[in-house]
């Protein structure tokens, strides 16, 4: 029992701190957008195309990368891809600071979303894994609010120091982490799978019944309004104020530093409540229909000052702090075979649908205009996740050791 609590432990200790790097390195994009595109030469006119263009390419490595770190994470183990990509986005990290060109930036943030797609769902499955049923949903509540912390430190060093520091002081943070990493065990799960026939880490098993694909797309779906408010309602926060008349343009740095910190705040909540009422969809439900409502203040009410503005972010970071609970359904929802595939893929899924929001809300900009057309697409994304969410299984306490067959 005592080797058993220090395995979780270890494990809950790494991959929290992974995280953290992680996010810091996700978001620090957003906060140094407007300030690194002007470093490198980008006219005023173009910031707003220009940042959605690199933000586009950083999650499209991500779709990329949630594919290869997954079928890995099965095939090969959690603790490679764990180590895998926290060493990749921090030489990603690095090359960021040296950027000179819109060119290099959007190669760079490809490769950096690439690393970036494998730490959570390599580090959500190896806690589901070597915790017990009844208490691994408050290992990933930990792993999401101490990394989700890792964007509070993002924007207090992007707004602090110049964006090319900001980057440099993210890649060596990931180093270190690599450099002082303790010795996690791989999950026993995966070790009891790994040298049998089955077949491991196969992404097309995920759609070869009707049933596994509806809980696959599902899943991914109640995800979506999550990175609607992170990549369109916070990430372009100045653009947003401006087009509300506000006299005080808020800063994208400040409001992400707000959101994730009520991000950090919903997760300890959201898993709380997961363990305390012993369910996970009526709890996702429940930071769902508060999504709505902070969204609906967001275009309401945030304009009336820059003090409400940043108070309205926080709340919307709050209700949308159901993300580590989202990742968790994900790996409770399959088999030790394609576990680390499905956990791996399906937040990199999410956040890869910003690609096609922002071509959404930059399309219906013409004819509805900035706010407009964020409402429609927002709306859009809040029906489908709600839709989704029904058509999933109860997975608190599921018994986490059998595999899917192929069929």
């Amino acid at each position: 029992m005592a080797t058993l609590q220090r395995t979780s432990f270890l494990a809950v200790l790494v991959a929290a701190l992974g995280y953290f790097v992680d996010i810091y390195d996700l978001i620090l994009f957003s906060v140094v957008r407007v300030q690194s595109l002007l470093g490198i030469g980008v006219p005023e006119d173009q910031l707003l195309a220009t940042g959605v263009l690199l933000l586009n390419m950083q999650m499209g490595g991500m779709l990329v990368g949630g594919m290869l770190w997954g079928v890995l994470g099965d095939r090969r183990g959690r603790l490679s891809v764990l180590f895998g990509s926290i060493a990749m986005y921090s030489v990603a990290n690095i090359a960021n600071g040296l950027v000179d060109s819109v060119g290099a930036y959007a190669a760079w943030r490809f490769i950096a979303g690439v690393g970036l797609a494998g730490e959570l769902g390599a580090g959500v499955t190896l806690v589901s894994e070597v915790m017990t049923k009844e208490a691994r949903g408050y290992g990933a509540m930990i792993v999401s609010a101490v990394g989700i912390l890792g964007a509070v430190v993002g924007a207090l060093v992007g707004d602090l120091f110049d964006w090319r520091i900001a980057y440099f002081v993210g890649g060596a943070m990931g180093i270190a982490l690599l450099i002082l990493r303790i010795g996690v065990a791989e999950s026993g799960m995966f070790e009891q799978v790994r040298h049998t026939a089955v077949r491991k880490g196969d992404f097309l098993m995920l759609f070869r019944t009707a049933e596994r694909r509806r809980r696959y797309i599902s899943v991914i779906l109640i995800g979506v309004p999550i990175w609607y408010v992170i990549g369109i309602l916070v990430t372009f926060a100045p653009e947003f104020g401006r087009a509300m008349g506000m006299t005080e343009i808020p800063l994208a740095g400040r409001a992400v530093m707000f959101c994730y910190a009520g991000l950090s705040l919903g997760s300890l909540l959201s898993g709380t409540l997961s363990q305390v009422w012993r369910t996970r969809k009526r709890v996702v439900r429940a930071f769902m229909i508060a999504t709505t409502v902070s969204i609906a203040v967001y275009f309401v009410a945030a304009s009336v000052s820059l003090t409400v503005f940043y108070a309205v972010c926080l709340m919307l970071g709050v209700a949308t702090g159901y993300w580590a609970l989202f990742v968790l359904m994900a790996s409770e929802q399959f088999g030790t075979n394609i576990r680390a595939t499905a956990t791996t893929t399906v937040p990199n899924f999410v956040r890869g649908s910003v690609v096609l929001v922002t071509s959404l809300f930059q399309f219906g900009t013409a004819y509805l205009g900035v706010q407009g057309s964020a409402i429609a697409v927002g709306l859009l994304t809040l029906v489908v996740a709600f839709l989704a969410l029904e058509r999933l299984p109860e997975t608190y306490a599921k018994d986490l050791d059998y595999i899917e067959g192929e069929g």
